[in-house]
């Protein structure tokens, strides 16, 4: 038995709002907006079924949510941990050494790109570019950069997620 996908009502009062920002017929603006809310509300991650109620609470063809939800990266598409590492992987910061900060989240985590540790807690997510190429190597973790990253801060910041000391909102 298949449990109904359903926003909150508090939720969904959220999201009425976002799509009245928008010009009659043009809901689909709201669409990104409505998927974080989604991400957000439904496990940090988007499956069909989300993504379909999405659809049909703006009123468009379920594809046209799938394109955007599969394009950008912010959005996950299978289930993550509680913190998602995302560390950029383009030009600047990996002239500062991302490549190495990920080797050692990789090897520290024993997992691969893309994959969630066993207890749940830490998925790692390379990144493309983050925009603080001025702060390389750095690392997206919820809504906060953590920049200038050495091993050793990589590793106090793994630490504090353990103890649940870092906020993602």
């Amino acid at each position: 038995m298949s449990e109904t996908i359903a926003f909150k009502p508090e939720t969904l009062e959220q999201v009425h709002k976002i799509i009245s920002r928008y010009p009659e017929g043009r809901q689909k603006s709201a669409l990104i907006p409505i998927l974080h809310v989604a991400q957000k509300e439904f496990g940090g991650w988007l499956d069909v079924p989300v993504m379909d109620y999405v659809a049909q609470i703006l009123n468009i063809k379920p594809i046209e949510v799938y394109e955007v939800a599969t394009f950008y990266t912010m959005f996950n598409m299978k289930p993550v941990g509680k913190y998602v590492l995302e560390v950029c992987r383009t030009g600047p910061c990996m002239v500062s050494g991302s490549e190495k900060i990920l080797n050692h989240i990789r090897t520290k985590l024993n997992i691969k790109d893309g994959e969630t540790t066993a207890d749940g807690l830490f998925t790692l997510k390379p990144a493309e570019c983050l925009g603080a190429c001025g702060y390389a190597p750095m690392m997206q973790l919820g809504k906060f950069y953590h920049e200038n990253l050495t091993i050793e801060k990589v590793d106090e910041i793994l630490e504090l997620c353990r103890q649940g000391a870092v906020a993602l909102d």
